[in-house]
């Protein structure tokens, strides 16, 4: 494979970032390389983390090493007009401080193609109402560490409802504590049981 999918599936910022700048010298689409480049790195890393040959660490790695590429390719593909996988908002719950694994999470699905806007922890519901509005975002993604704040999973369910966009928008859960069970419960459209499962799960949504 390339320099760059080499780059990003060994984890390398720097060489991520030299071979982004290689690629485009020699001519290279923005969108060739996040779609033949990055995205299949960032399934393989994935794969590897699904068969235990890859761990958090290398996980986020592999996250910083396409972040970078991506920021030298953002530009580009916002002059080309090309469009994203979907849009997406994300972010821990209100009261949630923890956001690890929500980072990981919005690293793998920008690795995915996904356009992300990550609000950060601890958000209320109506941050993520505004979010989804500003940014016309399809996809809200819910994390919470804390199973004191999971029901502010639910709040934030309530929110878009009542702002008249749960229509338009499906809702994922995740975290520790969280469950497929809960996720029906609060009417989630999806629960991931950890960074990988959450994008082929986002992939599936945004088709659906």
């Amino acid at each position: 494979m390339s320099d760059l999918y080499d780059a990003i599936l060994n984890g390398s910022a720097p060489q991520a970032a030299e071979a982004t700048r290689t690629a485009i010298a020699d001519g290279a689409a923005a969108l060739d390389l996040v779609q033949r480049e990055m995205v299949p790195a960032m399934d393989e890393v994935g794969r590897r983390f699904e068969c235990e040959e890859y761990f958090v660490p290398e996980l986020l790695l592999a996250a910083r090493a396409m972040k970078a590429s991506l920021a030298l390719l953002r530009p580009l593909l916002a002059s080309s007009g090309a469009q994203p996988a979907g849009r997406v908002v994300i972010g821990a719950v209100k009261g949630d401080l923890h956001d690890i694994g929500k980072n990981i999470v919005a690293s793998m699905l920008e690795g995915g193609g996904f356009e992300v806007t990550d609000l950060g922890a601890d958000v209320a519901p109506e941050k993520f109402v505004e979010a989804v509005l500003a940014n016309r975002a399809g996809l809200v993604c819910l994390s919470a560490l804390l199973t004191v704040t999971m029901p502010a999973m639910r709040t934030t369910i309530h929110a878009l409802e009542a702002a008249g966009l749960r229509g338009r928008v499906k809702v994922m859960v995740g975290g520790a504590p969280v469950t497929q069970r809960y996720a029906d419960e609060i009417g989630a459209d999806g629960y991931g049981e950890n960074a990988v499962a959450a994008v082929a799960l986002a992939r599936k949504l945004v088709d659906g």
